[in-house]
């Protein structure tokens, strides 16, 4: 069973930055591929990003592509991404989540384990 956190929300006006965090236990961090999620209220959980168990690959939605950046650090067992130029529409709850496969893939239903979320706000 992993556990997954995750850190590093918050409130920033539009063209700020944040950097997600998302630290993993009780699993074996670099047998998962992991994705970033984001949802509104009222609206579905979207992806946002992931990366490849070794990060070598990355995939990203095409809203985000240009402006956020997903990394991870397998010694420290930690997930991050960096958001650039953020934007109002950016404001959702951030999820970070875990997929058994080797590459990452876009859809909810493949990932096996999610985080509890952290608040991303931001204002105009």
């Amino acid at each position: 069973q992993v556990q997954l956190v995750e850190s590093g929300g918050g409130y920033v006006q539009a063209g700020g930055s944040l950097r997600l965090s998302c630290a993993a236990s009780g699993g074996i961090f670099n047998t998962y591929a992991m994705g970033w999620f984001r949802q509104d209220p009222g609206k579905e959980r979207e992806f946002v990003a992931g990366i490849s168990r070794s990060g070598g690959s990355t995939l990203y939605a095409d809203s985000v592509k240009a402006t956020f950046t997903i990394s991870r650090d397998n010694a420290k067992n930690t997930m991050y991404l960096q958001m650039n130029s953020l934007k109002p529409e950016d404001t959702a709850v951030y999820y970070c989540a875990a997929d058994r496969s080797v590459f990452p893939r876009r859809t909810v239903r493949d990932y096996d384990y999610w985080g509890q979320g952290t608040q991303v706000t931001v204002s105009s």
